[in-house]
């Protein structure tokens, strides 16, 4: 089901889950030269339920998988001794880097969970679940700081194993403290908070690894690395779709939280086998020199803002942040379809796991019909079928849906399955702008730091329609004004339009990726 104005919003889920890799693979396909590394982002949330941040994917980099899947995938060994699969040598060192991927997708086993503890548990209203959820996102607003940090100031000797390690056991004590201490809202956000800071560190770290790696691949085998992580969050979001219903069903979600707390653990037990030099006690001096630091920090802020500075990052990133901020009504519809039609988790499990695999689908259709066709177009249209479908919720809220003889269980599968497709192949054209946007030496940071900026805008839209949901009424128990919030959430997100202006046209474009190849 269509959530608000939620199609091709970057949604709240903290883990970024199963998009995530492929945000990196966009850039990557900006520039193969991208010398650090950013993610995010993610799947398409599933509709009704209250998430905590970001489906990420790429033009070129889908490409690449989908011509390995149909011809490369069999498993031999290499002239260095690993065996491959799909042109990348199993290495302890690229087992490792595929496994934290695969975290941060099952780390989504617990976003059902938390939804139905901030409704049942703490009893909070609609409009608190949105803020909440808003406040979990903001580790996801400064991922360049992250990058800067951990190129910048090494611990223990290491720019990259150190972080892993400490970013599993923070995600770990946060879901522990969910699982065993937290009762109030204050502490669930805090928690929340903490883990979502924990993916965040840990996403930009290991996206930092791929890039580094990648450098080294031939032409050939250009984006071998990145399609293995991708399939291995993929697989990790669809494995927590299928297990998160059913465990809050029959355990509870205190036993949620404490089988996700093991989870950042794999994390920080395959950082010893990240393959990565240590630095010297000189090195290590040199790296955290007072004025070397400083000096390479003023630096690289005056880089990055004459870059982003220029009217032709500026204004598309701002579309880009306008596109996204339009209200939403998920959190409203979460407490419609469990208050009021009664579903229970399991069967929002089985919603999530259908929203997981057609997410896919989603990236499938864009790869292969739309990665063509013109950004502003795609926007355009994606936008005007986006807001219709949005408007079916309303056949739920009213009833109509059983008027026409359609159960609401299977109304709210096939309007999950369409809009997330929908989502998917709506979202991408922002990674590619992204990645299009980025000038020769600043790939990364900007890339992050545009990414940045597009969750920002997806935590004002959570935000705003938290405020629209507590303006017009729509709480636990009242739902009456339920059908005008949808109608205004959805009807919001035509606001932008008239700003497609703001993005380079298609010969621009052409013409500045002519310049930077």
């Amino acid at each position: 089901m269509a959530s608000g104005s939620s199609v091709g919003r970057e949604p709240y889920d903290e883990e970024a889950a199963s998009r995530r890799p492929l945000e990196l693979a966009v850039r990557d396909s900006a520039s193969a030269s991208a010398s650090a590394s950013d993610h995010r982002s993610g799947n398409i949330m599933p509709r009704y339920q209250v998430g905590l941040n970001k489906a990420d994917t790429s033009k070129k980099n889908l490409e690449v998988w989908h011509k390995k899947q149909s011809g490369a995938d069999d498993i031999r060994k290499s002239k260095s001794g690993y065996f491959t699969a799909s042109g990348v040598d199993l290495s302890p060192d690229n087992m490792a880097v595929a496994i934290v991927y695969f975290v941060q997708g099952v780390l989504g086993l617990a976003r059902l969970a938390v939804s139905f503890y901030l409704k049942d548990d703490l009893h909070l209203d609609p409009a608190e679940t949105a803020v909440i959820s808003g406040f979990s996102s903001l580790p996801w607003l400064i991922k360049p700081i992250y990058g800067f940090i951990s190129d910048s100031i090494p611990l223990f000797g290491y720019r990259r194993r150190s972080y892993l390690i400490l970013s599993g056991f923070l995600g770990a004590f946060s879901w522990s403290l969910m699982a065993t201490a937290v009762d109030s809202k204050y502490g669930a956000a805090f928690s929340i908070l903490l883990g979502s800071l924990s993916v965040a560190f840990s996403d930009v770290v290991v996206d930092s690894m791929v890039v580094e790696r990648a450098r080294g691949e031939s032409q050939s085998t250009s984006g071998s690395l990145q399609s293995l992580c991708w399939g291995s969050s993929a697989f990790g979001g669809i494995v927590s779709a299928y297990f998160s219903g059913s465990l809050v069903d029959t355990y509870g979600v205190r036993f949620v939280f404490g089988v996700t707390a093991f989870l950042p653990l794999m994390t920080s037990a395959v950082a010893v086998l990240v393959n990565e030099r240590r630095l010297t006690p000189g090195e290590h001096a040199m790296s955290v020199s007072g004025s070397g630091f400083i000096e390479s920090s003023t630096q690289h802020i005056k880089q990055l803002w004459t870059s982003v500075k220029q009217p032709n990052i500026f204004l598309p990133t701002l579309f880009i942040f306008l596109w996204q901020a339009t209200p939403h009504s998920e959190s409203a519809m979460f407490f419609f379809i469990t208050n009021k039609l009664g579903f229970t988790p399991e069967f929002l499990g089985r919603v999530k796991l259908v929203t997981s695999i057609a997410s896919l689908l989603g990236v499938g259709i864009y790869n292969y019909f739309l990665k063509a066709v013109h950004l502003r177009k795609i926007f355009f249209v994606t936008t005007i079928i986006g807001s219709a479908l949005g408007m079916t919720q309303v056949l739920l809220v009213t009833g109509l849906n059983r008027q026409l003889g359609i159960s609401d269980e299977w109304f709210s599968i096939g309007d999950s399955l369409i809009i997330t497709v929908l989502g998917q192949a709506a979202f991408m054209p922002v990674l590619v702008l992204a990645a299009k946007l980025c000038p020769p030496g600043m790939e990364a940071t900007l890339f992050a730091t545009l990414m940045s900026v597009s969750n920002a805008g997806s935590v004002t839209g959570g935000l705003v329609g938290a405020g629209l949901t507590k303006l017009l009424g729509v709480t636990r128990e009242n739902f009456g004004n339920l059908p005008l919030l949808i109608i205004i959430c959805n009807l919001s997100s035509l606001l932008p339009l008239p700003l497609l202006g703001l993005l380079p046209d298609e010969e621009d474009s052409d013409n500045e990726e002519t310049k930077h190849s």
